[in-house]
């Protein structure tokens, strides 16, 4: 969603790097890229005119004029703004003290309320609620159907004694919800409202009379992300009507400029508490402002990277790996690759995993065109092998491999590749399971053994490894050792002679030389009475 603004930011710091110092120029040429990057991407013009003073103002202050590296100074402040924006402080759910929590939900139609619910019920069960889902969208036709698919799917139950299809009373099904919940204990009540085309007027009454029937604890604007400049339009309106604590941002994933996200915070007050990026039930999670700017400023998103492979990844079976790796719990086989990489897919489609590393705008394209059934074809290619073959992939000979290809319908091709990178990553793994570093990265350590790979090294790295062992063929001096035994020993005597003879000194004389150390220091011109120190 924020891949134009991402790039256009890109453009500007990059015209910002390698200056020492920033100019009035500078400062203002800098403004106007944000201010044009942020109007393009359809955040609202009194959020822009705040955003661009406040980082013009920052950018001609002590901060900026006084850095080491001014460009990295003004990207901080880009990014500290962008948080201010958004909200700056994750805002959490309220639970009520006493009795179920009853949260509910007020948005268009079409933005996705019904859907969110089920979202909402998934994420509060993770938590260990125990939520009940309330069908009060009783004009959409086959809304409570949705919603009881949608329960089903997210196994919560769905209290709807209403068939819906413009029939019942809304208001009426809201009180009996909070009654079933107490009676059932269910500690959360999540009610889905029917949504509205524009600022109806009578089913914004409706919805007011629902807040007032059930007193929720949180009343939650549902938005859908995509529709621009009119959402801010929308969210005044139903600020004014109904009220709400707080947004929740949807289809975060769609191709839109997403301006609505960096506009709302600022313009109505009220924070983005949720987020929803995709169909799935489980892409759904709490708004996290700093992390938000750190994806649009292409900083990458670790921490719910992190967040989520702890809940996808099973730690018994990550041990086991890891010991395996550094050669504790015995050899790593195809076996436990299998396993680490059905891990993976529980995180997730892989371009969303990518997605969320640091620098990953620069590879976009290379992102949207990766096939995310390669990792089937491989568990296929694997699942082919026998149980001995996994185990020691050195086995798998030419008929093992066409054998393994034609049972996984792949080519023989396929085969070798990805016996050859298995054998290649658990070295490389392995090695840095043991050294704690990347073999040939700029500020990384090295690892102990481990050769300077092809394209992982720095500047000349492949040329400092041939160098390297083109003076291993060498004897002292870069002269060719002999091959001839007796002849080499007879050469490293002579050396080792010859340089016990011409032992050096600060002055280069050999040693048996009688040397005028006062005379030598003169023709140096050292300071006064320095000779001493020589002798």
């Amino acid at each position: 969603m924020f891949a134009t603004l991402s790039d256009r930011l890109a453009d500007t710091f990059k015209n910002l790097r390698g200056k020492g110092r920033l100019s009035e120029a500078d400062i203002d040429a800098t403004a106007r890229e944000i201010r044009i990057a942020l109007l393009e991407a359809d955040v609202a013009l009194p959020v822009v005119k705040d955003f661009v003073a406040a980082v013009k103002e920052r950018a001609r202050g002590e901060e900026v004029s006084q850095a080491l590296n001014p460009a990295q100074q003004v990207i901080k402040i880009v990014d500290e703004e962008l948080v201010t924006i958004l909200g700056g402080e994750t805002r959490r759910l309220r639970y009520a003290k006493t009795g179920p929590t009853v949260v509910m939900l007020a948005g268009l139609q079409g933005a996705g309320k019904t859907t969110l619910a089920a979202k909402l019920a998934l994420w509060l069960k993770d938590q260990g609620k125990s939520p009940l889902l309330v069908a009060c969208d009783l004009q959409r036709p086959n809304a409570v159907q949705q919603l009881q698919v949608n329960g089903d799917k997210v196994g919560v139950p769905v209290f709807a004694p209403e068939a819906g299809n413009g029939v019942g009373d809304p208001v009426g099904v809201a009180k009996a919800s909070v009654e079933e919940a107490k009676r059932k204990l269910h500690d959360v009540v999540i009610v889905d409202t029917a949504g509205r085309l524009g600022v109806d007027a009578e089913m914004m009454s409706q919805a007011a009379a629902i807040r007032d029937a059930v007193q929720p604890d949180e009343v939650l604007f549902v938005v859908d992300a995509m529709i621009g400049q009119d959402a801010l339009t929308t969210a005044q309106a139903f600020l004014d009507g109904v009220g709400y604590d707080g947004v929740v941002l949807t289809k975060l994933d769609g191709d839109a400029r997403g301006g609505a996200a960096l506009s709302i915070r600022q313009v109505t007050g009220k924070p983005v508490m949720f987020a929803s990026s995709g169909e799935k039930m489980t892409d759904f999670d709490v708004f996290h402002p700093d992390r938000m700017a750190s994806r649009i400023l292409d900083m990458g998103d670790v921490m719910t990277l992190i967040e989520q492979a702890e809940k996808a990844f099973d730690q018994e079976q990550a041990l086991k790996a890891a010991q395996k790796l550094s050669g504790q719990g015995g050899e790593f086989t195809l076996d436990d690759f299998l396993e680490q990489m059905q891990q993976v897919k529980k995180l997730g489609s892989m371009t969303k995993i990518l997605k969320m590393l640091p620098g990953a705008g620069q590879i976009r394209e290379q992102l949207e065109n990766f096939d995310e059934r390669e990792i089937d074809r491989i568990e296929a290619i694997i699942r082919s092998m026998t149980p001995a073959e996994r185990h020691n992939p050195k086995i798998i000979d030419g008929s093992r491999r066409a054998r393994i290809a034609k049972g996984s319908g792949r080519t023989v091709s396929d085969v070798n590749g990805l016996v050859d990178r298995f054998f290649e990553a658990r070295k490389m793994m392995m090695q840095m399971a043991k050294g704690g570093g990347m073999p040939g990265m700029p500020g990384m350590p090295g690892m102990p053994g481990m050769p300077v790979m092809p394209g992982m090294g720095g500047p000349g790295g492949g040329k400092r490894a041939k160098a390297k062992q083109a003076q291993k063929a060498k004897g002292k001096g870069g002269k060719r050792r002999s091959g001839n035994p007796a002849k080499a020993a007879e050469e490293a005597a002579a050396a080792k002679e010859k340089a016990a003879q011409q032992k050096a000194n600060p002055f280069g004389f050999a040693a048996d030389e009688d040397v005028d150390y006062e005379a030598a220091a003169a023709n140096l011109d050292l300071p006064k009475d320095f000779s001493k120190f020589l002798k």
